[in-house]
């Protein structure tokens, strides 16, 4: 009787579409791999296109050394805090860009305009103004991301339905209350989606 309970068991998780999904996954994995292989061994030049035993032994390699492992820290703090630095300035000038039409006239124009600029372009600047050092490489992680965060903080706020509002209106909260309760909770997903794509385009500015 066991058995026969853990035998459907085992056909319903044949039959789920997560598992499909995950045996797909699996399955172009190992297609990957086999493709990676006989292309590495036709061009027979590792330093073009290594192949995966080779890649994944200097992989394991290279996270075994503690010299590594180090940088790689170095490198991650950096990020986290460029990313930090992007959060903090981004959501209140979102904020404000989302409930005042006067903000967004002001600042609307300069977010968009500075956000169309390459990131390279900024490069020399920053070393300019802040030196050589870490300063600069925290400064062009957050400008890299300050814009994500922004333009979805500022989309946020501004798509919240008024109805939201008069009802809070209706009820003799005030503007600090519906801020905090309001406002605040309806841009959270916004506000998010925003800090993950800054954090993204922070690893982008680090390579």
């Amino acid at each position: 009787m066991e058995g026969k309970i853990k035998g459907n068991r085992f056909k319903k998780m044949m039959k789920s579409d997560d598992f499909k999904q995950k045996l797909y996954t699996f399955g172009f994995v190992i297609l990957l791999l086999i493709v990676w292989q006989i292309a590495s061994t036709k061009v027979g030049i590792p330093l073009l296109l290594p192949t995966p035993k080779s890649t994944f032994t200097e992989f394991y390699s290279n996270i075994t050394n503690s010299q590594v492992m180090t940088n790689i820290g170095i490198t991650m703090s950096r990020v986290v805090k460029g990313w930090l630095i992007a959060v903090l300035v981004g959501v209140p000038i979102g904020m404000a860009m989302g409930l005042s039409k006067i903000f967004e006239g002001i600042l609307g124009g300069v977010v968009n305009s500075l956000r169309q600029i390459p990131m390279m372009a900024w490069v020399p600047l920053s070393i300019i103004w802040l030196g050589i050092g870490e300063g600069p490489t925290l400064f062009m992680i957050a400008l890299n991301g300050v814009f994500q965060v922004i333009m979805n903080t500022s989309s946020g706020v501004a798509s919240i339905d008024k109805d939201y509002y008069n009802a809070a209106k209706s009820m003799g909260a005030s503007k600090g209350s519906t801020f905090i309760n309001v406002v605040v909770p309806a841009s959270t997903p916004h506000i998010l989606v925003g800090a993950r794509l800054a954090i993204g385009a922070g690893w982008m500015s680090v390579i």
